[in-house]
């Protein structure tokens, strides 16, 4: 799932919610970091409960939290905590679908069609690389779904929907353009179809291709595939959903939810460290070969910035970065490195939506990639 927010922030600027104190560091940050801590109160200020993040580059690692862990509680955020990553699943998920095609199990250009029949209208003109970089067309089925800040949104919380589900309400609503290939339109459904058609090339679940292509061979320890699990295992930080009440909005702590209304679209966990390991064990050709990661890099639409389940930037002193970003709803995450790997920052947070943290991310990225 990816970037809503903005608009749960418009709603629900009329929640009052006592602003927390940045957590204290309890120990002197390293000189080359200095600054670091500064941003991510920043962050907190800006719009979140809790914030955490890791910068690892030839001077160092730079672990930091702010903030609190749980509303109504003086509970630091834990620096290793494990949260909901949103959209940065994608980047995994478009990972294996490349290394099934450097294997020969299916192809770039194989249509909708060839491994899903009858399930796409017109599936014989939408391909797997429409489906990576977002070029397909098709309807995001989020935008079917009751959202926040509708209280009837939190009835589904443990509903279990299957892929099928998701994808059958986004092909009853008319494409975003046509035909594919000739826009960009991102869109959850997108992904929900290639978890699908993983499992249709490899007999296995989507997970369990993640799992023992990624996961484990990089010891991403604190990583995983819930499925519908609604629980976050080992040290987190609570995350909430603004809902409207009789007397106004409030914030509804969504930490316990079942995934599977992401999907393969944004189901997975994980923690800043994990996230770092991935984007450059990705970035240095531990998880594809060189043409492989060149197409990944290469954007569907003419000047854009995503490839297939990769995005970029430009930092503020001219660096690009590569990785992705990702919104659960009650999470938020980031995690980009430069393209030798030399620098890697991941930040996550907890929004409380009295405002917009997104400004505040990108000063703490470019302090981290620039300063």
């Amino acid at each position: 799932m990816r970037r809503m927010n903005r608009a749960l922030v418009t709603l629900a600027t009329a929640l009052a919610v006592v602003a927390v104190p940045a957590a204290a560091s309890a120990a002197p940050r390293p000189a080359p970091h200095d600054g670091l801590q500064e941003r991510l109160d920043a962050i907190v200020s800006a719009g979140a409960v809790g914030a955490l993040a890791e910068v690892r580059d030839g001077r160092g690692v730079w672990r930091g939290t702010s903030g609190v862990a749980e509303r109504g509680t003086k509970r630091e955020v834990p620096v290793d905590g494990r949260f909901r990553m949103g959209s940065i699943t994608k980047t995994f998920l478009a990972t294996v679908v490349l290394q099934l095609a450097d294997e020969g199990r299916l192809e770039l250009d194989d249509t909708v069609e060839r491994w899903l029949p009858g399930v796409v209208p017109d599936g014989d003109r939408v391909t797997l690389r429409h489906l990576l970089d977002h070029t397909s067309g098709l309807y995001d089925y989020k935008r079917t779904l009751t959202m926040p800040p509708s209280p009837a949104f939190l009835d589904g919380r443990l509903r279990t929907w299957t892929a099928s589900e998701l994808v059958a309400r986004a092909v009853a609503q008319p494409p975003t353009f046509t035909p594919p290939g000739s826009g960009y339109a991102y869109s959850n459904t997108d992904y929900v179809l290639l978890g699908q058609v993983i499992e249709e090339a490899t007999g296995r679940s989507y997970g369990e291709e993640v799992t023992d292509r990624i996961i484990r061979p990089l010891r991403l320890r604190d990583t995983s595939v819930p499925g519908t699990s609604p629980r976050i295992r080992g040290p987190h930080p609570h995350g909430y959903v603004p809902v409207v009440r009789a007397d106004g909005m409030e914030l509804v702590d969504y930490t316990e939810m079942n995934p599977s209304l992401m999907g393969a679209s944004g189901e997975m966990i994980s923690t800043t460290r994990d996230l770092g390991r991935f984007v450059t064990a990705l970035l240095g050709g531990r998880l594809l070969p060189d043409r492989l990661l060149d197409e990944m890099k290469t954007p569907g639409v003419a000047d854009g910035t995503y490839g297939l389940g990769l995005s970029w930037r430009d930092t503020a002193c001219g660096v690009t970065v590569y990785g992705n970003d990702g919104d659960a709803l009650a999470y938020q995450s980031w995690s980009f490195a430069t393209e030798d790997g030399h620098r890697r920052v991941t930040v996550a947070l907890t929004p409380d939506f009295r405002g917009d943290p997104d400004d505040a991310v990108d000063a703490l990225l470019d302090e981290a990639f620039c300063g």
